[in-house]
């Protein structure tokens, strides 16, 4: 079963709460979803692996930790997940970021890849896929899948709220990801929307209905 890691960090929790009032603005949703990505991006970097460096401080030579290289690439899902990049880059400001787009084929039901950019050498990185929500999980591991079929075996999943359904799904497709997340909710309404949930983080990030 893959890990799953909720944070309870106080200003984690408060800014998860002002981000599900319906009377936040398009421009406090961002700033919002800027800063709790920002703050998530701490523990999702956690095991960075480190390494000596001799360095000369003013004052004397010493023997300090810096990271040990290991490189890392930005994977939102369209749309809604790029308004989690900025905050994961300004901690992680090297990371090199690709994009992943996906929508529901009518009839089939099924995850439809319709777009797909990522960095050359993406295989030899660790691949963090971002996705405020994780809702049924259907096209969260569709992404993953997506990303394993190009040789990708290193990947995190980031969201900022999930349900038990989307939970369980990650955890029997993908038992490898490691998932983490700022809310777990209550469950699905009968529309697959979270609850109590946010609403659609796509149309609050981006101003559309």
């Amino acid at each position: 079963m893959a890990q799953f890691f909720l944070f309870d960090h106080p200003l984690i929790q408060h800014k998860i709460s002002m981000l599900r009032d319906k009377n936040t603005s398009t421009k406090e949703f961002r700033e919002l979803v800027h800063e709790i990505s920002m703050l998530m991006a701490y523990e999702v970097t956690r095991d960075m692996p480190l390494t000596d460096k001799e360095i000369e401080t003013p004052v004397a030579k010493t023997t300090a930790k810096v990271l040990a290289g290991k490189k890392v690439a930005l994977v939102p899902i369209l749309r809604a997940g790029l308004g989690m990049v900025d905050g994961m880059l300004s901690i992680i400001p090297n990371a090199k970021v690709g994009h992943i787009g996906l929508y529901r084929d009518p009839n089939t039901l099924k995850p439809v890849e319709y777009y797909c950019k990522l960095p050359e050498d993406i295989v030899d990185r660790e691949v963090i896929v971002l996705d405020p929500m994780l809702a049924t999980g259907g096209s969260s591991s569709a992404a993953i899948q997506f990303l394993k079929d190009r040789g990708i075996k290193n990947i995190k999943f980031v969201c900022l709220i999930c349900a038990p359904e989307g939970i369980a799904r990650l955890q029997e497709d993908h038992p490898d990801v490691p998932v983490f997340c700022a809310a777990k909710d209550e469950r699905l309404n009968d529309h697959a929307y979270i609850i109590p949930g946010l609403g659609d983080a796509g149309d609050r990030l981006f101003g559309t209905n």
